[in-house]
């Protein structure tokens, strides 16, 4: 069997496709048609308007900076560059050398696994153990994260014996709840890659039906937002205990690229209309200035007093927004509006300057409620996750996508070739990735689960880790590194749109640091849990991403240009390649209205 990158490597476009259609990988594949969406409800929040200052909206107050536009690209640095950039040669040549090196740490961690683990969800290197999400059992989610990594990373052998696992172990009949999101980015999605890059292995399709019809009743809840919890043996959708009836507004945006995929596979429009029905129950609710707080009510439809961030319970749902409209090949502009009314305000309201490096960051933005007022304070937090270091690539593909002028654009692009919000976004996206870059820069070369950034009269470094404790003492959580793949995810996509060497420079360093401070000489790759620390002191588990994202992102980092172009896959949110594709027998599709 071929490899998978030989095979796309092998593919060519058909010349006989219209100017507006999208090529698919594989020709037999049926098509979806469109479906009208339809109702949602009324936005009632209120989020960051304007200069410092309090708006009253409905007795409830915000209070924010308003940060002006320094973000434009400075004149006096070469466009496309960050400062202290030679002029580079654009040169998608694979770093053989450096690829390979990622691909033996992918086997080191996948052999440990399949050695002590097979089957179960999660690994844990240490103690040579395996464990899964539930008492029921599991349902391979350390197998099936991985599927589309070997089929890229052409391990033939390793292949084989995991697809004759989901052959004949695999069973989504458990008595029990999983997550409903991390459900369908990595199994559901893992699944779909893997019949993406087999070029349509029946196996993959028919598993990934059943689990999405096992997942489908979570979105029967009175609003129509999925539960949080699926109980896959009795179909059913659960709300998480913990949440009152609430859903992180990521969780519920986060299901939209694999469940339309399958829509567009199978043509079973209950599949595309449920999630995009969620959608429109979002943008309804859609506050006026299209940031979204990370909580919604599931019997409501509308958005709770929660804390407005773009790393955890918020960051995927502005990468979907972006990648919803790239996926069926810009059909749905719906998503390309809500996109550049995000992307607007973000710049407006959440991201800001370092004071000492000029390193470029986002805020948290946390409602105080006074009682004795009866109002809500909004305050900024100087607070950045890993998780928000997606951002940077994100933006600098939209720039040359959603921000472009012509198609295609350059490599790297022209200053003429972007729209003014595609340079803001493109400078943004290059500014943020140096700022991610430099959580990196810590005793062990890994970077912080969060970072905060210092006030105007503080002195010291631009960021910290809060509370941090010395060596020998036990860690913050904030001090840990989990594997993430965040930071490479954006280098891969930079690299791709500039060619220039750098990122590949970074990604190596970052590589490097995993394989000094995070490889378990017996197999596998464990958490740091204080990147201040050295020798590194770990927590014994390794998650899942580290093989489905972090080190596929690492592999197409050093991989030439023709492994999944942009422009014709996007990656969900746990790096599983899916076509972009063209959605034209949905006669009846019509934009989501307001």
């Amino acid at each position: 069997m071929p490899d998978a990158a030989s095979n796309l490597r092998n593919r060519k476009r058909s010349t006989s496709e219209s100017a507006t259609e999208t090529k698919s990988p594989d020709a037999k594949k049926p098509r979806a048609s469109q479906k009208r969406a339809t109702s949602g409800f009324l936005a009632v929040f209120l989020l960051p308007l304007g200069l410092i200052g309090i708006l009253a909206l409905a007795g409830a107050y915000l209070l924010y900076q308003n940060l002006g536009d320094y973000l434009q690209p400075d004149p006096r640095v070469p466009w496309g560059a960050v400062p202290g950039d030679e002029r580079w040669t654009v040169d998608f040549s694979a770093d053989v050398e450096k690829r390979d090196a990622v691909v033996d740490a992918f086997k080191h961690a996948w052999n440990a696994y399949e050695r002590d683990a097979m089957g179960d969800d999660e690994y844990h290197p240490i103690s040579r153990k395996g464990t899964n999400l539930t008492t029921a059992g599991g349902i391979g989610y350390t197998v099936v994260d991985s599927i589309d990594t070997m089929l890229l990373m052409g391990l033939k052998d390793e292949y084989a014996r995991a697809r004759k696992w989901v052959e004949s172990s695999m069973s989504f009949d458990r008595d029990a709840l999983f997550s409903t999101y991390e459900t369908t980015i990595r199994v559901l999605g893992g699944l779909l890659a893997a019949y993406e890059l087999t070029d349509g292995d029946q196996l993959y399709l028919d598993r990934a039906i059943d689990l999405a019809d096992r997942i489908l009743p979570v979105f029967d809840s009175p609003s129509g937002l999925p539960y949080t919890l699926v109980n896959l043996a009795k179909r059913v959708g659960v709300a998480d205990p913990d949440n009152r009836a609430l859903v992180s507004t990521a969780e519920a945006a986060t299901l939209q690229l694999e469940f339309k995929y399958l829509g567009y596979l199978t043509d079973n429009l209950d599949y595309w209309d449920k999630v995009e029905n969620v959608m429109k129950v979002i943008r309804r609710a859609h506050p006026p200035n299209a940031l979204v707080p990370i909580f919604m009510s599931m019997n409501m439809g509308k958005f709770t007093a929660s804390d407005i961030r773009l790393g955890s319970r918020g960051d995927s749902y502005y990468e979907y927004l972006l990648k919803q409209y790239l996926q069926t090949g810009g059909i749905e502009t719906v998503y390309r509006e809500m996109y550049d009314d995000a992307m607007q305000a973000i710049h407006d309201n959440l991201v800001a300057k370092s004071n000492t490096r000029k390193l470029t960051y986002t805020f948290e933005i946390q409602p105080r409620r006074n009682d004795y007022k009866k109002q809500t304070t909004w305050v900024r937090i100087r607070k950045q996750d890993h998780l928000v270091c997606f951002l940077g690539g994100s933006l600098m593909l939209g720039a040359t996508t959603v921000g472009a002028l012509v198609d295609p654009v350059s490599v790297p692009p022209l200053e003429k070739e972007l729209s003014p919000t595609g340079q803001r976004d493109w400078a943004t996206g290059v500014s943020l990735i140096e700022t991610c870059v430099d959580t990196y820069r810590t005793a062990s070369g890994l970077a912080p689960e969060i970072v905060h950034f210092r006030e105007t009269i503080d002195r010291g470094s631009d960021w910290y880790i809060k509370d941090a404790r010395p060596p020998g003492e036990p860690p913050v959580y904030d001090a840990r590194y989990m594997l993430r793949p965040e930071t490479v995810e954006s280098l891969f996509l930079a690299w791709r749109l500039t060619g220039n060497p750098r990122y590949r420079a970074y990604g190596w360093d970052i590589f490097q640091a995993i394989e000094r401070h995070c490889r378990v000489e017996s197999g596998g790759y464990a958490t740091v849990l204080n990147v201040e620390e050295v020798p590194v002191r770990w927590e014994d588990k390794m998650e899942t991403f580290l093989l489905s994202e972090t080190f596929k992102y690492l592999f197409l980092l050093f991989s030439d240009d023709s492994v999944l172009p942009l422009d014709e896959y996007v990656f969900n949110t746990e790096a599983h390649p899916l076509s972009i594709f063209n959605p034209t027998n949905r006669a009846d599709f019509q934009p989501l209205l307001w």
